[in-house]
């Protein structure tokens, strides 16, 4: 894609930097008019959206609007639920130290936002922050990601068309322009991308002190013990290790399966693929394709780390790489210390020998870096015990990726798979400062605080 000048990234920092301080967007009625301006433009230009998703992933109509649509137009409509709750002054408890005062907490928006997005789910990923940004009373620069052009030529033709550049704009182009966009001083990034992008994110966000929410990414592991339903198990992670072809962030990256019921496993999962995509899952559009080239011989690179037991079918030309079940990996070789990003699923199969399986999988998934998700398939009071002995961004247990689906739950990264959290309220918050406000009456004015301190010993009490 071509890309945007730095020059005219300049100007419209600038533009939405005059704007915010005219106050126009303090305002919940505007902001609340600037969410049905977006939820009009989400259902007009849906079809378009579409056509994009399958022309750069694709991404099918039912997939797209399941995965990428919906979940924008849901979060929408529940910021117009809820916006006026979230904004409103709230009044909390003063002690009697504080005595004649009131306190009340007080919501403002940031300022000035940029939100940088991926190229896996386009649409979702760099809107969605985009109505919390809106609801909290900020303006917004949309970066998508240039992998997927005709998606965000869309993007920027649909904000071009619904809002005013000085509010919201979109800006095109490769890492040149997110370091022009770095350059410049924002109240807020949203950034959704790598852990090592992220990096550079945040060192051009401490130049200016500013604050950052890193939607990240990591391996994430899915344990499967032997008390799983492997019926159940197999048809659930072939499902998510499918959709999107795995190009998900909290796609599971590899298993963890007990002795017991690995065979089992293998044979179940070759199963519940062919169910979901019939017996030749090239054909079936409902398979996501690799994004480009560069992503296609990455993750079919994988291969050589270890001994395929289930699928390797690949196609270049189209860039298609069939689910692929992998074993006999060394912990240290690529396929177990990058993040996948694609339907290839290494398997590491242990036992109750030494220690228990349990044990080993808190041990194993402890000593690398924490992930987006965690995934446990089994007896659910394990799994409860496995999950406070961990530390992930969220998970599930006995299912995959449902979690991000509850909007009324917050989604986020910790450690290296990121920082914040948005959906729903948090994504309010997310774009908001929270302020305290102290109201002192004048109609008496203790002397007690004052030098020098008359009447201490009650004072300390009190205190």
């Amino acid at each position: 894609m071509k890309n945007t000048p730095t020059d005219k990234i300049i100007s419209i920092h600038q533009q939405q930097k005059a704007f915010f301080k005219t106050g126009a967007t303090l305002d919940i009625s505007f902001r609340k008019a600037m969410l049905k301006k977006l939820l009009g433009a989400m259902e007009k230009w849906e079809a378009k959206l579409s056509e994009a998703l399958w022309t750069d992933l694709h991404k099918s109509y039912e997939e797209a609007y399941l995965t990428e649509i919906s979940i924008v137009k849901g979060e929408i409509k529940g910021h117009l639920r809820n916006v006026d709750k979230w904004a409103r002054k709230k009044r909390v408890h003063t002690p009697i130290k504080l005595f004649p005062a009131s306190t009340h907490v007080v919501k403002e928006p940031l300022g000035c936002s940029l939100i940088v997005s991926p190229w896996n789910y386009p649409v979702q990923l760099l809107l969605n922050p985009l109505v919390g940004a809106i609801s909290a009373g900020c303006t917004a620069v949309l970066k998508p990601s240039p992998y997927v052009p005709n998606v965000s030529t869309v993007i920027e033709d649909m904000i071009k068309e619904t809002f005013d550049e000085q509010y919201i704009a979109v800006v095109q182009g490769n890492r040149e322009v997110n370091a022009a966009l770095f350059e410049q001083r924002w109240d807020m990034i949203f950034f959704t991308g790598s852990p090592a992008l992220a990096k550079t994110v945040m060192a051009a966000a401490a130049k200016n002190l500013t604050p950052v929410v890193l939607e990240l990414g990591g391996k994430s592991p899915c344990i499967i013990d032997k008390s799983a339903d492997i019926a159940v198990t197999a048809k659930r992670l072939a499902w998510g290790k499918t959709l999107n072809s795995g190009q998900t962030c909290i796609a599971p990256d590899y298993i963890l399966i007990h002795k017991d019921v690995k065979k089992a496993f293998v044979k179940a999962f070759a199963a519940e693929v062919r169910a979901l995509h019939g017996e030749d899952i090239a054909a079936d559009r409902h398979y996501v394709r690799m994004v480009n080239d560069k992503a296609f011989e990455r993750v079919t690179g994988y291969f050589k780390d270890g001994d395929i037991i289930y699928g390797g079918r690949t196609d270049a030309t189209t860039r298609f790489i069939e689910p692929t079940l992998i074993e006999n990996v060394a912990l240290d070789s690529p396929l177990m210390t990058e993040e996948i990003f694609g339907p290839v699923f290494p398997i590491i199969t242990l036992d109750d020998n030494d220690k228990s399986f349990k044990d080993k999988v808190i041990d194993f998934v402890v000593s690398r870096e924490k992930p987006l998700a965690f995934y446990y398939f089994g007896k659910e009071s394990e799994g409860w015990e496995i999950v406070g002995k961990t530390s992930s961004g969220g998970g599930c247990i006995n299912d995959v990726i449902m979690h991000i689906a509850n909007e009324n739950a917050p989604f986020g990264g910790v450690g290296n798979s990121g920082m914040g959290r948005y959906h729903d309220k948090d994504s309010f918050e997310a774009f908001s400062h929270t302020r305290t406000i102290v109201s002192t009456g004048t109609w008496i004015d203790l002397p007690f605080r004052y030098m020098p301190y008359k009447m201490f010993g009650l004072v300390k009490k009190i205190l």
